[in-house]
């Protein structure tokens, strides 16, 4: 329980950071982030990007205006809220949430990663981050998982 906890806080704060540095940015196109150490390592440019909301994919379909094109650190918070809220509810229903949206969050982690190499040519360190943190996240829903799948002995 205290490593979701952990996990999901940190999560969350990193994803409200996303949101920080892509609103400072589009308030002011020369804004900065801590987290941008050089060209070819800067979070400002990669949360300022298409692939920055929507994971890359919903601006293409629906439009830049699209209310579905939500910035990925929205999307975030929700998840850690939802990861750390639900982990503390019992009972198969809430780990098969658990692990549907951690296979979904760990899928978008590895299509960003993806997109980060080999489109942006960046290293997002917060990014990186998150990914880290879902694949963690992954681990703990599965391990519940296969721990609620076990037949109960008397």
């Amino acid at each position: 329980m205290a490593a979701r906890a952990a996990l999901c806080v940190a999560g969350a704060a990193l994803s409200l950071y996303a949101l920080h540095v892509e609103r400072e940015h589009a308030r002011d196109p020369a804004y900065r982030a801590r987290c941008d150490l050089a060209q070819a390592v800067s979070c400002t440019r990669v949360f300022a990007s298409r692939w920055g909301r929507g994971l890359g994919l919903v601006e293409p379909l629906l439009g830049r205006d699209s209310a579905a094109n939500v910035p990925n650190g929205a999307v975030g918070v929700v998840f850690y809220l939802l990861q750390g809220l639900l982990g503390a509810v019992p009972g198969r229903g809430a780990a098969a949430v658990l692990l549907g949206t951690s296979v979904t969050s760990a899928v978008a982690s590895l299509w960003l990663a993806a997109v980060l190499a080999f489109i942006l040519h960046d290293l997002c360190l917060v990014c990186i981050s998150t990914y880290g943190l879902n694949l963690l996240l992954l681990r703990l829903n599965w391990r519940r998982w296969r721990q609620l799948q076990r037949p109960k002995t008397a």
